[in-house]
């Protein structure tokens, strides 16, 4: 039984696309309100191009040439639909145009083709650790493609806003083997991120015309980045200890709080890193593993302290670093039990020192953002801006503990 469609036919130029005033020309499908783009291969000059009527302007050899070319695709796609629907076939703009390229001159690219052409091709670009989380991502969109399409690949083309939201769907409720929880928002948005960028990709290199994210609007939770407060740094600081490896922690810990630098950045500082700044006095000068970014640091008389304790450490001298190494893991392993031995309750990891440098020992010092953002390492000052939220907030607790004395006291007053 024959079904009713609403079809039509549109030849448009990619304006955003043009070089030296010549646009590509395009004609687009449109089944039951569903579009498809079908590149014509051929590029026009813009003002020969007349939009409402679809057409070249002028009378000349050219223009007819080319208008005949758009008379002879329009028929051709007409009859593409006349004829499947003459049959009884499914109508969509895919199988119209795949029945107008002819199954064996077109490629229609899929969802692993782009995730290996991406990796390919722009992996050597990221460092390993992003690398890896992309790595990630694609397996859950693997794993989501089979639960839900009951697939292993799907076509470029076939991607929707509610592919989208079903791929939203499928992370917010997926508990990892490897993880005690399910995964929290700003992880589902980041892996959801993480495939646009490659459908951004698909679409830049002419893959798929469309674009499935144009409706969907990325929903990220602020986090709360802990710090530690002046005197919760000076108990870690003055903290006895007997063990070698937490004096050892501690001294990298403490170190981070005094000028911003992350863990995989301590690790990587050798006697090269020391440089003599622009006030005559030492700076540290490294570059950020995660970014790339250069970064160059003064060096506050207590982080240069912790440097000197281990000018003759055997360690050191082994990988001719300016500390010993030792992993992240146990690293963060050992902070616990220096929390504990200096009752603090907060979890504390070393990339709270990172924080704590941003907040307490610089912010809250008067250092302007623009020179912490610098010192850190950041791209954009955004990123810097959210410690100025903690500030904030800290503020609002400061007052809440000042307002709760005050009206205390009143009280007490009334009763007097």
């Amino acid at each position: 039984m024959r079904t009713t469609h609403t079809f039509s036919i549109l030849f448009w130029i990619y304006a955003k696309r043009i070089k030296n005033n010549q646009a590509p020309l395009y004609a687009r499908i449109t089944v039951d309100g569903k579009k498809l783009n079908i590149s014509l291969k051929r590029r026009i000059d813009t003002q020969l191009w007349n939009p409402e009527k679809q057409r070249i302007k002028g009378t000349g050899s050219n223009a007819k040439s080319l208008n005949q070319y758009l008379d002879e695709v329009h028929a051709k796609l007409f009859q593409c639909y006349q004829e499947l629907r003459a049959n009884d076939k499914r109508i969509t703009p895919q199988t119209i145009k795949t029945k107008f390229l002819g199954d064996d001159k077109t490629k229609y690219f899929t969802l692993t083709d782009i995730i290996t052409y991406h990796n390919d091709k722009m992996f050597h670009k990221l460092h390993r650790n992003t690398s890896r989380l992309y790595l990630t991502s694609q397996k859950y969109i693997l794993l989501y493609l089979k639960k839900e399409y009951k697939v292993d690949d799907l076509e470029l083309t076939l991607l929707d806003y509610k592919f989208i939201l079903g791929f939203e769907n499928f992370l917010r409720g997926y508990k990892p083997k490897h993880y005690q929880k399910q995964i929290g928002n700003n992880a589902v948005m980041k892996h959801i991120q993480r495939l646009r960028r490659m459908v951004t990709l698909a679409h830049d290199i002419e893959w798929t015309h469309q674009d499935p994210f144009r409706k969907f609007k990325q929903k990220l939770v602020p986090t709360h980045r802990g710090f530690l407060t002046n005197g919760e740094l000076e108990r870690i600081e003055e903290l006895k200890l007997d063990s070698v490896r937490l004096k050892t922690v501690r001294d990298l810990f403490v170190f981070s709080c005094y000028t911003g630098i992350s863990y995989i950045d301590i690790m990587l500082l050798t006697e090269e890193s020391l440089v003599l700044g622009l006030d005559k006095t030492r700076w540290i000068a490294t570059q950020r593993q995660k970014t790339r970014n250069p970064v160059k640091i003064p060096l506050l008389s207590k982080a240069f302290n912790i440097i000197k304790i281990y000018r003759e450490d055997k360690r050191c001298q082994i990988h001719n670093s300016l500390f010993p190494r030792i992993s992240n893991q146990k690293v963060n392993s050992y902070l616990k039990e220096i929390a504990t031995a200096a009752g603090i309750q907060k979890n504390l990891t070393f990339h709270m020192a990172r924080h704590t440098f941003a907040t307490t020992v610089t912010m809250t010092n008067g250092v302007p953002i623009e020179t912490i953002s610098k010192m850190l390492g950041h791209r954009k000052l955004t990123t810097t801006q959210i410690y100025a939220k903690v500030i904030e907030q800290k503020v609002c607790d400061d007052m809440q503990m000042l307002r709760e004395k005050l009206e205390g006291k009143v009280q007490i007053d009334e009763f007097q």
